[in-house]
């Protein structure tokens, strides 16, 4: 904690400011494609920075692009999200949320608020060449980077960064490593048509209740049986519906769950078995199996070795040769940060948002908050990340 508190004390007004627009985006939370308040709000921060040009992008994100010493350099991104989640807030905060059942429960009000942080320091003190900090909307649904690509804005990038907050984590700890750091997000629903008939008599049905019960089983092997051991995978079932009353069995049911992996073969491989095992079973229960939405969502996050380099260093110089830990196991949830490294490398980060000896508290939940000490340090390593993706690309054209 002690190179947090020296950069704190170094950093003392623009602290002062960042913690201030931190509580500010965290009282008036907005939901994805719908943040309009927030990007008026960060476009006006940003354009007092005096950047080569701020736009709004995707609906309600926004673009500036943040001067370097040469213009003819290479170009380097830097992403915070925006959006917040439906969420009932009940943290008691001073600040907590007044859009009632709206709260930034995943620490988006800080990531907005660190990119601007990075784009301040780098107003201050530029990287080699121009760097894009992107406020992007609707991360939560995986909808936002997909967005902001379509709109052309970052065409121009070499390499993006990006990070999250994550309280497994102390404030000056940061996760910056190559590989896969979180998880594809895909959604299946599979409906079953059977023949209906009296609860007395179910010979007469195609019961799709006792199928769908073995199906659920049955999806279960696949990370059992079917996944290799040492390859993170999830299948779960998170939605189930069927029947009117407790004596008629239905003609009908439907289950919907989500698939996440790390990889591309892991993911192909949980959508392939998914239909198979809901066709075979479904046979032998003699009830038609539809998998009628096998939806693409995110896909993982997997970071550029070379990137994940360039911020293992920026860390180190902000913050110490300590500062750098591995993260342990994947994180299995969904990122849409993992649009951008499908168009050019990346790295996404975890930066620690836990004071020692506090409890570590789940995002998404109602109670989620952060240590404010940690927007600083989010700031300080972006900022330095893009200064060393910066130099490093540039001196590779020469």
């Amino acid at each position: 904690m002690s190179a947090v508190a020296d950069a704190a004390a170094a950093n003392g007004p623009l602290n002062g400011r960042l913690v201030a627009l931190r509580r500010d985006l965290h009282r008036h939370p907005e939901l994805s494609f719908a943040e309009v308040r927030t990007g008026d709000r960060l476009a006006s921060e940003l354009a007092a920075l005096s950047p080569r040009r701020v736009e709004r992008v995707a609906r309600t994100g926004v673009v500036a692009r943040i001067a370097g010493r040469d213009p003819s350099a290479p170009v380097v991104a830097i992403r915070g999200d925006i959006d917040a989640l439906p969420i009932h807030e009940a943290t008691g905060l001073p600040f907590a949320s007044v859009n009632d059942g709206v709260m930034h429960a995943c620490g988006h009000d800080v990531h907005a608020t660190w990119a601007y942080g990075a784009a301040a320091l780098l107003s201050a003190h530029p990287a080699t060449g121009d760097v894009l900090v992107v406020l992007q909307p609707a991360e939560e649904v995986g909808e936002g980077a997909s967005a902001v690509l379509e709109s052309g804005a970052l065409d121009d990038a070499r390499v993006i960064f990006g990070a999250h907050v994550d309280r497994r984590f102390t404030v000056g700890q940061v996760v910056a490593q190559g590989g896969p750091l979180a998880a594809s997000a895909d959604t299946f629903e599979i409906e079953l048509i059977g023949r209906g008939a009296h609860g007395a008599r179910p010979h007469e049905s195609a019961d799709p209740i006792v199928c769908m019960a073995a199906i659920i089983s049955s999806l279960q092997t696949i990370v059992a049986r079917r996944v290799n051991p040492a390859t993170p995978a999830v299948v779960t079932v998170g939605m189930v519906s069927a029947g009117t009353a407790p004596n008629v069995i239905p003609d009908r049911a439907v289950l919907r769950g989500t698939l996440r992996a790390c990889d591309d073969a892991t993911r192909d491989l949980l959508h392939a078995e998914v239909r198979a095992i809901a066709t075979h079973v479904g046979a032998a229960h003699h009830v038609d199996v539809r998998v009628s939405s096998v939806g693409t969502g995110v896909p993982p996050v997997v970071n550029d070795a070379r990137a994940a380099t360039w911020a293992a260093e920026a860390a180190t110089a902000v913050l110490g040769a300590d500062a750098v830990v591995p993260l342990g196991t994947p994180n299995m949830a969904g990122e849409d940060f993992a649009w951008y490294q499908r168009r050019m490398p990346g790295c996404f980060l975890r930066v620690g948002a836990r004071r020692e000896n506090e409890a570590v508290i789940a995002a998404h939940s109602p109670q989620f908050d952060v240590a404010e000490d940690a927007i600083l340090v989010g700031a300080l390593v972006l900022a330095e990340c893009a200064r060393q993706a910066s130099s490093a690309l540039n001196a590779e054209r020469r």
